[in-house]
């Protein structure tokens, strides 16, 4: 799933790179020996998990906002890359009602922004836009969603990324139909693991309450969605970006996430959380529900994976169990002051099984 001696020496753009699964794949690519730019803004969390590794001295780190074409153009004259991944988003489902106009500013114009400079370029041969499972008309239906279904997310988040992967879409089909360059979009679920300081998420959440003394609190224990830790589909972005660059064929859209077993509803999620972080360290943490009123989100979210799987022989590593042990042993050294960078050293090799 993850070719570390074709990744050696490769010249690799992400965008997003100081955020949570920016940090995890900076981790896979510059400890594969890749040659790793990134464009992003600071980190958004303090601690944030790109500072905690270090990874500003292993890898060329540019500050920059994905709005500014001009610096984005200049930025790829000057590195010539051969692979790109685009992360950079405004990801919070929330925010993005706090704030729609910049959500749409950086989700949509962000996307366009990247595809018209791989457009100018003559080095970029695969390009993958990392999307979300959320672009879906979301219909509550209880089977997965597929990679043909319409395209029409309910809430700002949401529709910003529907339009980027429409955006998407027109860009392939106005400028590269006749042109040596893989594009394709992956549309991951809920990612889970050690590192993600992000407000407004679960996990996150978990972590603080605990850390602080206080009661975890979950605004909606019901809402059911596909859970995944963030080596997953870190691991398959990176393999759709190999793949397409050996095999234009292959380029598309791909969901990425778990299997039908770990479509958890939050609340069991956190029983989870708890039962094994009291395993760990002999507490007693506990939740309670306690609903907001807060803006719409989706209840029922299942993705159908097939297409992954049949095209690329993919499949998941870490049921949620699995994963919840990884993401304890990572926030239990941090707590500690111990070294996460190795804890993150380990997990990868287990799960590269390396």
């Amino acid at each position: 799933m993850f070719n570390r001696e074709f990744w050696n020496g490769r010249k690799v753009l992400i965008t997003g790179h100081t955020g949570f699964k920016g940090s995890w794949m900076c981790k896979l690519l510059t400890d594969a020996g890749a040659d790793v730019t990134g464009y992003a803004l600071e980190p958004p969390t303090d601690p944030g998990l790109f500072d905690l590794c270090g990874l500003s001295e292993q890898m060329n780190s540019v500050i920059g906002d994905i709005r500014d074409l001009k610096k984005l153009k200049t930025l790829f004259e000057a590195v010539r890359p051969e692979i790109v991944i685009h992360m950079a988003a405004q990801p919070i489902v929330r925010d993005a009602y706090r704030d729609p106009v910049y959500t749409y500013d950086v989700n949509v114009m962000g996307t366009v922004n990247i595809l018209e400079c791989i457009r100018l370029s003559d080095s970029v041969k695969s390009f993958v836009n990392v999307t979300t499972d959320k672009v879906y008309l979301n219909r509550e239906w209880a089977w997965g969603y597929r990679e043909n279904e319409e395209l029409n997310g309910y809430d700002p988040y949401s529709n910003s990324k529907s339009c980027s992967e429409l955006v998407t879409g027109s860009y392939r089909n106005s400028f590269f139909l006749d042109r040596d360059v893989a594009i394709s979009t992956a549309r991951a679920g809920n990612v889970l693991g050690g590192g993600d300081f992000a407000n407004d998420r679960i996990i996150p959440d978990c972590f603080r309450a605990v850390r602080d003394g206080r009661e975890i609190i979950v605004r909606n224990p019901y809402s059911t969605r596909p859970y995944q830790h963030v080596l997953e589909p870190v691991a398959a972005y990176l393999m759709i970006a190999q793949r397409q660059y050996e095999d234009m064929a292959l380029a598309a859209s791909y969901n990425v996430g778990p299997d039908d077993t770990d479509c958890w509803t939050t609340g069991a999620l956190v029983d989870l959380f708890c039962e094994k972080w009291n395993q760990a360290t002999g507490m007693d943490v506990a939740w309670k529900n306690v609903h907001d009123g807060g803006p719409h989100e989706a209840n029922f979210l299942k993705l159908d994976c097939s297409r992954i799987k049949s095209v690329f022989g993919w499949k998941p590593r870490w049921n949620v169990p699995a994963a919840m042990e990884k993401i304890v042993e990572w926030y239990r050294i941090y707590l500690d002051g111990g070294d996460v960078v190795s804890c993150m050293e380990c997990q990868i090799k287990e799960f590269l099984n390396i």
